[in-house]
């Protein structure tokens, strides 16, 4: 294209850092293990963010805002032509995340859809889910289970969530992915305060937020906690994705690469907390007593946002609208972070030469293709969520090393400081990207430790156990794929995504 496209003002882009960072997974996961751990989780949570999750981030934003290429081709131009695999390792981690994070979306519009129509049956006088429950207590679980595999509608609603962020993206950056932002994260964090506000005035709502920030100090002592606190700072901020990497590259020139870390780091962080402050107050408000709440918190159940919350919400006065509102934020909360998933796609299609309204079209085909297994089967997401999740990992070592090989303190003096007023201290900056390696591996090997598999790497019979929705041989397999793709391909993949 002959102009560049760039965002429009400083804000435009802290919002789509913000979009990118804020997601299911704040809603989803945060609220699970601040209730298994309380005041313990959120210290080492906070304390992760500064150690891996900003170091990384910073170091993603100044790659993209230096060279404006696509993550293939910004990460070649930094680690250098013999290491572009790696850029195309992050590449297809995030599409592996992509082609399964839609269907989030869907089961999200899903819920959503089904509890406007409640909100018409109480207002109509006819039967609702409170109706429903009374007659059958296992009813959200049997609908989890009817929606989430097998499910036409789920996988209509997967195509429908990609083309609507498609049809945001074809406009650009100004006129589409920024004007978004601008209405969904207010909306948002509107909504997450109003849900929070309500839940603390429910009787007994403020000893849920007594038991979040609670501290146990013996739970220091608990190793599942500092990895549990790793792994969601790695993954709800977006280190290592290359999602900045792409959101940056639409920076203008003179963006302040610290400050506007920190603000779309700290901001993930409180949304993270409101939906804390919104779902355990309400726990607690509406369990028969504070043991029990406490004892069902501490299960760590999945199912807390499908299934649990609106069992609860729809016993209180006025229940019925706020599980709409909920729902509403949830899928905001989804969407806001699927755009820069697709666009990640179509600034990487750009690179190979291809119009920005070309790349939309084949991106969207593209995901909606490769996310069909994800929509029809829950087992191939799992999977999928399994290996690629944990693949990030991988992706921000990658980075790691591109920001080592460069010479940690050289890197930040080059491509971070440049028109940041606010700096972070480079002694900090190399501790922790020299540390991070450390703890990269470690998260890496206790999420494959789990035992999540009877058979991790060879079944009963002797066999490579690579169908197996969490072994670790399907885990193995598929990034060693990749990896030797991008390897044999690597001279062929950097001329295609360094045209220029």
């Amino acid at each position: 294209m002959a102009l560049k496209e760039q965002f429009s003002s400083r804000w435009g882009i802290i919002l789509a850092s913000l979009g990118m960072a804020v997601g299911a997974g704040n809603l989803w996961r945060f609220p699970r293990l601040a209730g298994q751990y309380g005041g313990t989780f959120l210290i080492l949570w906070i304390m992760f963010l500064m150690l891996w999750s900003i170091p990384i981030l910073l170091a993603e934003f100044s790659i993209g805002k230096t060279f404006k290429k696509g993550v293939i081709g910004s990460f070649s131009s930094i680690a250098g032509k013999s290491y572009t695999w790696m850029g195309f390792f992050i590449t297809v981690c995030t599409l592996g995340i992509t082609f399964y994070y839609s269907v989030v979306t869907a089961w999200a519009l899903r819920y959503l859809s089904y509890f406007i129509s409640d909100l018409g049956n109480y207002f109509s006088g006819q039967p609702t889910l409170a109706n429903q429950l009374v007659t059958n207590p296992n009813y959200l679980e049997e609908y989890w289970l009817t929606i989430s595999s097998g499910n036409m509608v789920t996988v209509v609603l997967h195509s429908i969530a990609v083309i609507l962020g498609i049809t945001l993206l074809y406009r650009g950056i100004q006129k589409g992915l920024e004007v978004a932002n601008k209405i969904i994260i207010p909306t948002l964090f509107i909504l997450l305060a109003l849900i929070s506000v309500i839940a603390l005035n429910m009787e007994n709502g403020t000893q849920g937020l007594d038991y979040l920030f609670g501290i146990d100090v013996a739970l220091f002592k608990e190793p599942k906690v500092w990895i549990e606190a790793l792994s969601q700072s790695a993954w709800s901020t977006g280190a290592g994705w290359g999602l900045i990497m792409t959101i940056s590259s639409y920076s203008r020139n003179k963006e302040d690469v610290t400050l506007n870390t920190f603000i779309s780091a700290f901001g993930n962080n409180t949304a993270s907390l409101l939906a804390g402050i919104a779902i355990l107050p309400a726990v607690f408000a509406l369990a028969p007593s504070n043991e029990e709440a406490i004892t069902y918190l501490q299960t760590g159940n999945q199912a807390l946002t499908f299934t649990i919350i609106p069992k609860l919400l729809v016993q209180i006065p006025g229940g019925v609208l706020l599980t709409v509102v909920f729902f509403i934020a949830f899928f905001l909360a989804a969407f806001s972070s699927l755009l820069p998933m697709l666009e990640l796609f179509i600034k990487v299609l750009g690179d190979i030469g291809l119009t920005r309204h070309k790349s939309a079209i084949r991106a969207g085909l593209f995901c909606i293709l490769f996310g069909l297994p994800s929509a029809y089967s829950l087992d191939f997401f799992s999977n999928q969520d399994w290996v690629w999740g944990i693949g990030l990992i991988i992706s921000g070592l990658f980075i790691i090393f591109a920001v080592l090989k460069y010479g940690s303190t050289k890197f930040k003096l080059s491509f971070i400081d440049q028109d940041s007023d606010f700096r972070v201290p480079s002694l900090y900056f190399s501790i922790c990207i020299t540390f991070n390696i450390f703890l990269g591996a470690i998260l890496i090997y206790w999420w494959m430790s789990q035992g999540y598999s009877t058979y991790p790497w060879f079944d009963a019979n002797g066999n490579w156990h690579l169908f197996d929705v969490y072994s670790n041989a399907s885990i193995i397999t598929q990034w060693f794929f990749v990896l030797v793709v991008g390897i044999v391909l690597n001279k062929f993949i950097y001329k295609k995504f360094n045209r220029s």
